[in-house]
């Protein structure tokens, strides 16, 4: 067993290592940049919907209230009539990307702290580099990537959205496995 304590410079590093990668992942290549493609006739849906005035939150439409209510002919009708949509109504105002960073990054320090927990509780100082590296980067990679395919799975989240997410938790676990590998104690 490696002490946590013990892990505080490797955590910090890949957490830093990772929010630098996702910069450039997000901010420079591109690879992002058809996740969330412009909804047709953009302008008409907005003005059709900003008398509604929804509050922030996610929602379902159609939303049945009961399970029963899902099964009956009036609610097929609507799933048949559309559109159907899981949809997140955000604050109509500029996106806090302070925020969001310190989210992300506060995330990535979360991330790096399992994965040296799991880590740690398996392996001795001095274990060798493979088995930091499975270990570290299979926790990393589950925390950055796995719990996102659901999403695709039960809301229909774009599949080809899910696996350039899924590459990103790979690059993600990669990274942060050679961080620790690097600074794994001896």
């Amino acid at each position: 067993m490696t002490a946590l304590s013990t892990l505080l410079l490797p955590i910090l590093l890949s957490a830093v290592a990772v929010f630098l990668l996702s910069f450039v992942i997000h901010m420079v290549t591109g690879w992002h940049k058809n996740d969330y493609p412009k909804l047709p006739n953009e302008d008409q849906v907005r003005d059709a919907l900003r008398p509604f005035a929804i509050p922030p939150g996610d929602y379902m439409v159609p939303r049945p209230s009961s399970s029963q209510e899902m099964r009956s002919p009036e609610f097929d009708a609507k799933l048949k009539q559309g559109p159907v949509l899981v949809v997140t109504v955000m604050p109509n105002a500029m996106m806090s990307m302070g925020t969001n960073l310190a989210l992300w990054f506060g995330y990535s320090l979360i991330v790096s702290l399992f994965a040296a927990y799991m880590a740690g509780h398996a392996l001795h100082p001095a274990a060798p580099w493979r088995a930091v590296f499975r270990f570290v980067g299979l926790t990393a990679f589950i925390g950055y990537a796995v719990a996102l395919w659901q999403m695709s799975i039960w809301y229909r989240r774009s599949w080809a959205t899910t696996f350039r997410a899924t590459v990103d938790g790979v690059v993600y676990g990669v990274v942060t496995a050679l961080v620790f590998v690097w600074l794994w104690p001896k």
